[in-house]
């Protein structure tokens, strides 16, 4: 039998874009003919993965693990909503979740990181599968383009960080994630709950900034702009407009700032208030919404038949 050497593996890896578990598979199963591996892997159809790159990839799920004093969240897109309900495709978005408390949310440093459990010989050493090579096999394997599209890290010295999860198709992963850092010294089960709390009306209300100071200046001054010409438009005078603008400036805070916007769960305190009652600090958040931001492809099959004829 031929050997089978490091640099073989490498170059058919390059070749293919396949796993290096896989490569090195197909080199054995070809006795290391080089072409009757590439003929393996694509006969597998784990030389593909490459070609459903340029796919838009906007549905899939999002999924969060915890651990003490931290939480993790992931979005892993997939083209469509089948593949979220496919058991390898759920494993994956779980594991990545769970490796995120550790390697943290630098997405290249997630697709670096070893895959847990993963283990391949070669000349003597071991060589690890990479999530980002998990990626490209489950690519082949389901046969749908996929990307791990953000991940978020949150962690406190003393307090916790709660999860929630809208509409969740299994437990730990759904449409909407969720993310709540609380700060405090209250009973661990008291700060969860609040913590739960919170991320229901995050998911519910999505707010774009924790407190006033974190609004984005462009958007603010965007927001000033907008309600500066309605106001003029009125024919007030000056100092009327301007009392005008502060007064919706005010109510603008209120929809876009967590602490802000009044609680979901009563209908009239503020966020801050039931905070500060509870005696914690919020000191962070993050919501993942599936797929949002990413422009969707749309076609009309038959105008495309009709183009194709030379009709349109």
């Amino acid at each position: 039998m031929a050997e089978i050497t490091a640099a073989m593996v490498r170059d058919l890896r390059e070749k293919t874009g396949a796993g290096m578990m896989d490569c090195k598979k197909a080199l054995v199963e070809a006795d290391g003919d080089m072409e009757a591996a590439v003929d393996w892997l694509r006969k597998k159809g784990l030389s593909a993965a490459a070609k459903k790159s340029g796919r838009v990839a906007a549905e899939g799920l999002v999924g969060v693990a915890s651990a003490p004093r931290t939480a993790a969240m992931v979005e892993v897109n997939a083209e469509t909503d089948f593949v979220a309900r496919n058991e390898h495709f759920q494993t994956f978005v779980a594991t990545v979740a769970e490796l995120v408390l550790t390697v943290g949310d630098d997405i290249e440093a997630i697709k670096a990181a070893r895959w847990p459990g993963s283990v391949d010989l070669v000349e003597g050493g071991q060589s690890f599968r990479t999530v980002g090579e998990q990626l490209t096999h489950l690519i082949a394997t389901i046969g749908e383009n996929m990307s791990i599209r953000r991940a978020k890290r949150l962690h406190v010295s003393d307090g916790t960080v709660a999860t929630y999860v809208h509409s969740a198709v299994k437990p730990g992963m759904g449409k909407i994630g969720v993310l709540v850092a609380l700060e405090g010294v209250s009973e661990q089960t008291v700060m969860e709950s609040l913590g739960r709390q919170i991320g229901m009306h995050v998911a519910a209300t999505r707010p774009e900034a924790l407190d006033v100071s974190f609004v984005e200046p462009s958007a603010l001054e965007r927001e000033k702009a907008v309600l500066t010409e309605q106001a003029m438009a009125s024919g007030k005078p000056e100092a009327v407009i301007q009392k005008m603008v502060e007064g919706r400036i005010r109510k603008y805070y209120e929809e876009v700032v967590l602490l802000e916007q009044v609680w979901v769960h009563d209908g009239e305190s503020r966020v801050k208030e039931v905070v500060k009652k509870a005696g914690m600090t919020l000191a962070g958040f993050a919501r993942f919404q599936l797929g949002e931001g990413i422009e969707k492809q749309s076609s009309d099959f038959a105008a495309e038949v009709a183009a194709a004829a030379g009709q349109g």
